[in-house]
């Protein structure tokens, strides 16, 4: 376990807080790149030493803190049958979710048998992993994995999702069991906490959010108390009341649209992870230089205690053709700067 993180877990006070990245191994890293030109995206994920390598890729040039699984949200709706396939326009389901479709999910005892590929990736990343550095899990929220499956993606204003939500609670008998029992396989593995990204979130109302999607993911926070965190994008600080805020999170990332320092104030326990515009790392050098000197100026005036639990990162995952060199520079900064 890396130190850094551990003692963000623990809402300690440090200098110089850990640094992640969402989508830290993919498309931008010639790392990536080199494995993916010999191999599909769903072999790298399914090929256990494979998916180790891809994280671990980006942990050894950049010296990130933190590894991340290897894998993608979607895999839950391949394995109850709803057939997945990854093309060069990005990921294609077999069908749509609707009310004459729904009926053809299937059984939730073979997907969880379907989804211990995911645990083999775990073992086999932290077996190459440095022991210095900390690993941990994901898995789609069921908000968002419910948007997929019933929009295709979870681009526009999710017409279809929003007048189809009586689908909802049915679509849950059979996903629910299987992401609680693919958290545990995780955690089986060895990471440390697992992250439930929800990152269809934002599009709904608070309201909504508070009627539908809170009781679900508060659940899981109940499930594994301390041990899962929670990252939605495009969610406003409004959006999490204090029962939400009063649950045994691990931690919470916030995506570039809030105000960190501010963050703090809605989750007073566990990790507040986030949120350099990715965006920005395609500047140049003197206005990326100076956009991570806006971005850590706030952070420097807190003090160690006051930003205790920090995890240093971007609101959303790294962008494909994001320069390498402005990664390294953000990091670098952001040690030196803090230290």
């Amino acid at each position: 376990m890396n130190t850094l993180f551990h003692n963000a877990l623990q809402r300690k006070a440090q200098a110089v807080p850990p640094i992640w990245f969402m989508r830290q191994a993919g498309r931008y890293h010639q790392h990536y790149q080199g494995l993916r030109a010999k191999h599909t995206f769903d072999q790298l994920c399914k090929v256990p030493e494979l998916a180790a390598q891809v994280a671990l890729g980006p942990v050894a040039e950049f010296d990130f803190d933190v590894s991340i699984l290897f894998s993608d949200i979607l895999y839950p709706l391949e394995a109850l049958g709803m057939g997945l396939e990854y093309t060069d326009h990005g990921p294609q389901l077999g069908y749509k979710l609707n009310a004459q479709t729904i009926s053809k999910l299937g059984e939730v005892a073979p997907a969880i048998e379907f989804m211990k590929f995911q645990k083999e990736a775990v073992k086999a990343t932290r077996e190459v992993l440095p022991k210095n550095k900390s690993l941990i899990g994901f898995v789609g929220g069921l908000w968002t994995l419910f948007v997929y499956a019933v929009e295709g993606s979870h681009a526009g204003s999710l017409i279809s999702s929003k007048s189809q939500i009586q689908l909802f609670p049915k679509f849950l008998e059979k996903m629910y069991p299987l992401i609680k029992e693919n958290i545990r396989l995780q955690f089986e593995g060895g990471v440390e906490i697992v992250m439930i990204f929800d990152t269809a979130a934002g599009e709904v109302s608070p309201m909504f959010f508070k009627e539908w999607i809170q009781p679900v993911i508060a659940n899981l926070a109940k499930e594994f108390p301390g041990k899962i965190g929670y990252y939605s994008k495009g969610t406003q600080p409004t959006f999490f009341n204090k029962e939400f805020a009063a649950l045994p999170w691990a931690g919470q990332g916030f995506d570039h649209r809030c105000y960190i320092p501010e963050c703090f104030n809605v989750q007073d326990k566990g990790f507040v992870q986030g949120n350099f515009d990715q965006s920005l790392l395609f500047m140049d050098d003197s206005d990326f230089k100076k956009a991570v000197a806006n971005f850590l100026a706030p952070m420097k005036e807190m003090s160690p205690e006051q930003r205790a639990g920090w995890v240093c990162g971007l609101g959303h995952g790294v962008l494909p053709k994001t320069p390498e060199k402005n990664v390294k520079l953000f990091i670098d900064t952001v040690r030196e700067v803090l230290a």
